[in-house]
């Protein structure tokens, strides 16, 4: 039995968590959105400049298929590619348009086949980020490094039945809006300013890849190279 300590940030204790009462229009769809950083939880409990509440819960990963977008096997666009599955983009060119519906087409993971996702969170700045980047504006290389640059924070997410049969509520404490709302404003601030300071000043465009040149190329998910880029 194999089991990991999971928070939920919220503005009320959730003691029995259900599959299909979260929000449609999340990062990997519908689902139960957690946490293995207290911190960050607390964050997310008061996002809204209102005491919040961090659920704790044990999760026995036992049998669970798990997702996992960051352990090698997958690139940055798979993770974009779910994000334009599943979050409304506000696209304003038709090089965006085809490329949101290519990416999806020959990036999309289907998640169906999980209990378990486990991935990046798409803050307001990192979003921007990829919509620039689906927008030919960001080449590929640029949009990797702000994500490993910044502080995004890793969620894991239960989308099945059987996830959340094996989730166990195991207290909650308070968050401080005080405290943790400052701190909410101040990681998408980090990571636009580590945008600007670390990676928009010293790009090159040399070997790089925009989003046209996949249209064009029609590169698949294993093109080598997507994958050195990434890789770097």
């Amino acid at each position: 039995m194999s089991k990991v300590v999971l928070f939920h940030g919220s503005d009320h204790i959730i003691k029995l968590p259900e599959l299909g009462a979260g929000k449609l229009y999340n990062d990997y769809g519908q689902g139960f959105y957690c946490t293995r950083s207290v911190e960050m939880a607390k964050e997310w409990a008061c996002k809204n400049n209102k005491n919040g509440f961090v659920n704790q819960y044990e999760l026995d990963t036992t049998d669970l298929r798990i997702l996992d977008l960051q352990d090698g096997n997958y690139s940055i666009l798979n993770w974009i590619a779910l994000l334009l599955k599943n979050r409304t983009f506000s696209l304003n060119n038709e090089i965006a348009i085809d490329a949101r519906d290519y990416i999806i087409v020959h990036y999309l993971i289907d998640t169906s086949q999980y209990d378990v996702v486990v991935g990046y969170r798409a803050d307001d700045s990192y979003f921007s980020f990829a919509e620039s980047f689906v927008e030919n504006g960001l080449p590929l290389r640029g949009l990797n490094q702000a994500l490993r640059l910044g502080k995004l924070g890793e969620q894991t997410v239960l989308v099945s039945e059987k996830a959340f049969q094996k989730l166990v509520f195991s207290g909650y404490e308070l968050a401080d809006r005080t405290e943790y709302y400052p701190r909410f404003l101040d990681r998408d601030m980090i990571a636009r300013e580590t945008y600007r300071n670390e990676i928009r000043k010293s790009k090159t465009y040399k070997d790089d890849i925009f989003v046209m040149d996949i249209l064009r190329e029609e590169m698949e998910n294993d093109d080598p190279r997507i994958q050195r880029i990434v890789s770097e």
